[in-house]
This record gives structure tokens, C-alpha cells and sequence, in this order.
């Protein structure tokens, strides 16, 4: 699939003269805060950040820049991992923070999604983060559970809320691998 167009939105997969945006968007500490890793420091590391991007996709991943359709230019990205877990991911320019962009391009992509084989979708979100968790129940995702993991590469404890969208009628699959690895995990009313 070449793009996903939204009213305002195309995502598409980031290319080579994506480097400075995506460096604009993940060298950003506030928008930093919530992402597995840490700030990248220069252009470099945008460049190697793109042949990850591409690792995840030959892998089975979805990973595609959020540009707007006024000038095509990323300003966030959004993915889904390969693995049994089917997580989705996001994140977005502070700058274009409030704006249901986040929204638009998660529905896009589910809607993609329901058209696959793939029988749901994940999504987690640090307890601190309570605007990634509105834009989960936007689009329909449920919650489950949470569960609190020592985060790697920063190294240290988070709590995690763990929704899921089922697209195949069972809903009353949960996904429990975090339940299940994490001896500290309960159910909260959200």
C-alpha cells in the first residue's frame, strides 16, 4: 500500500529526504517524553532511525509518516508492530499537538487494518500520558488491563494501560502477554 489519504492527512512511507523531519519530530525532548527511546542528537541518527524503519517493515511492521496534505512534509509517524501483539504506535510534532491529527491517522490505519488478516490490535500508554490513552478510546480501542514494566532503554518504572480493538467479532480476546510477564499488572477503573 503506496499512502492513506484522510480530509486532511497522507500517510505514506518516509523516504530519504525525510531526514530532517523526522529528526525535527524525534530529536524533540517533549515529544520524546513517552517514546521507547531517546531523543536523537543529530542528523545521523535520523538517517539510521530510517534503515530501522525499514528493518521494521521487512519484518512484518507497518511504520509511515503522518504528513499533512498541504505540503506532504512528515510532521509525525504511526506503526504497527509485526509481532503478535500488532501495537500500534504514534507520535507527533508538539506543535501539532490538539488538533485530532493523532485521531484522524489512527482510525485511517485501523480502517486499513480491518481489511487485513490481522484479528486485532494493541495499543499501551504510560499512565502520565492520558492524551495517548483519549486518542485509544477515539478510535474504539478498549482498555484491559495495566501493568507496570522497568522501561528499556531509559531504564526505569513505568505504568502502562493496555487497550485493544478486536476486529473479528471476539470480543472477548484480551491480549496477555504484558499480563502474563509482568508480576505487577491489576485492572483499573478508567
Amino acid at each position: 500500500m503506496d499512502c492513506i489519504e484522510t480530509d486532511r492527512l497522507i500517510l505514506r512511507h518516509f523516504t530519504r529526504d525525510d531526514v530532517d523531519a523526522l529528526f525535527a519530530l524525534l530529536s524533540d525532548e517533549e515529544v520524546n517524553t513517552f517514546l521507547p527511546m531517546f531523543p536523537l542528537k543529530d542528523t545521523g541518527e535520523a538517517e539510521k532511525y530510517l534503515r530501522d524503519i525499514e528493518d521494521w517493515i521487512q519484518r512484518g511492521g507497518f511504520y509511515d509518516a503522518i504528513c499533512l496534505k498541504s505540503d506532504d512534509v512528515p510532521v509525525g509517524c504511526i506503526h504497527v508492530s509485526g509481532d503478535d501483539s500488532h501495537d500500534l504506535g504514534y507520535s507527533l510534532r508538539k506543535e501539532f499537538w490538539r488538533k485530532g491529527i493523532t485521531t484522524e491517522a489512527c482510525r485511517a490505519v485501523v480502517d486499513m487494518l480491518k481489511r487485513t488478516d490481522i484479528p486485532y490490535v494493541t495499543a499501551t500508554h504510560d499512565v502520565n500520558n492520558p492524551r495517548s490513552g483519549h486518542v485509544m478510546r477515539a478510535i474504539g480501542m478498549k482498555y484491559c488491563y495495566s501493568y507496570e514494566e522497568l522501561w528499556q532503554p531509559k531504564n526505569f518504572r513505568v505504568t502502562f494501560r493496555m487497550y485493544q480493538l478486536n476486529f473479528d467479532g471476539r470480543q472477548d480476546r484480551i491480549y496477555r502477554k504484558y499480563w502474563d510477564k509482568y508480576p505487577v499488572h491489576f485492572v483499573e477503573e478508567v
